[in-house]
């Protein structure tokens, strides 16, 4: 039987245009009088923080759906990692000697773009958090290789602005850390980390967590840079004081460069297809009706 759910309700779009032609009354003017979903004072109330929630999670899903994009490689790392170019204008001597890791990281994507490309490219998308820095790196080497790429942006006092490589249609942009963080991680295929600050520590650890408490299945999780992350983190001493197990140490692995990873990423043990505990969510409905 056809579905014609379409032909039965006019649609959202048509009555919110329709609702700017009606006579201008202190009725029309009032704000109980817009309709709900084109009343912005409305969604922004902190009693529809659920509806919100939602909404950002269902937006960038169905964006993807729609591109037929089935899974990604995602990059964490610093905003503040200069571009090769650019290491001379480094705020630290640190800063400037990790500008070969954006190299690294550029080089990797690329790579991996142009494999993805090569087996239809709905696979392997390279997946970031769209802004400069190390993040900048993984879209520009995507854009390199000619294919398409994700920024997960948030709205920051600094350093939100989505990097010029950033596929335009799959620029998103998150008030909510939380549904931010699901949307790196739903699709992933694997991990890299690139040295950083705060928000790569963050990512990092829950990441890893979710992966040790059995939240996620074990995918490749790579840290780049084996001086810069023993350094700044003491691992061995967390599985000596027993606050992890000596286990929880092989839920990583260091890597170098480009090449060592996609490596270790075609030889990670139990690789193969991912099935996340993460909630899929449900198919998206057609557009328009109700």
């Amino acid at each position: 039987m056809k579905d014609d759910r379409r032909s039965r309700f006019r649609d959202a779009h048509s009555d919110r245009q329709a609702a700017g032609g009606v006579p201008d009354t202190p009725q029309t003017r009032s704000p109980a009088y817009r309709l709900a979903f084109a009343d912005d004072d409305f969604l922004c109330r902190k009693e529809l923080r659920p509806v919100r929630l939602q909404l950002e999670l269902l937006k960038p899903q169905m964006a993807l759906d729609e591109m037929g994009i089935n899974s990604t490689i995602v990059l964490f790392g610093g905003a503040r990692v200069p571009a090769p170019e650019l290491r001379h204008e480094a705020r630290t001597p640190v800063l400037a000697s990790l500008a070969e890791y954006y190299e690294e990281a550029r080089i990797f994507a690329r790579r991996i773009t142009q494999r993805s490309l090569a087996e239809g490219g709905a696979d392997n998308i390279i997946c970031t958090g769209g802004g400069p820095g190390v993040m900048e790196a993984g879209n520009r080497g995507a854009a390199d290789a000619g294919g398409i790429s994700i920024g997960l942006n948030i709205v920051l006092p600094h350093e939100q602005a989505p990097n010029a490589w950033v596929t335009p249609d799959l620029a998103f942009n998150f008030h909510y850390f939380a549904i931010r963080k699901m949307h790196f991680l739903m699709r992933a295929r694997a991990i890299c980390v690139f040295p950083g600050g705060y928000g790569t520590l963050d990512e990092t650890f829950e990441s890893l967590t979710l992966i040790q408490t059995g939240r996620m299945e074990r995918i490749p999780f790579l840290l780049f840079g084996r001086e810069f992350w023993e350094r700044i983190i003491n691992w061995e001493a967390l599985a000596e004081a027993g606050t992890i197990s000596d286990e929880d140490l092989d839920l990583f692995r260091f890597v170098e460069s480009a090449e060592e990873a996609i490596s270790l990423i075609d030889n990670w043990p139990d690789s193969g297809e991912r099935r996340s505990s993460i909630p899929d969510l449900p198919q998206s409905s057609p557009t328009g009706g109700a």
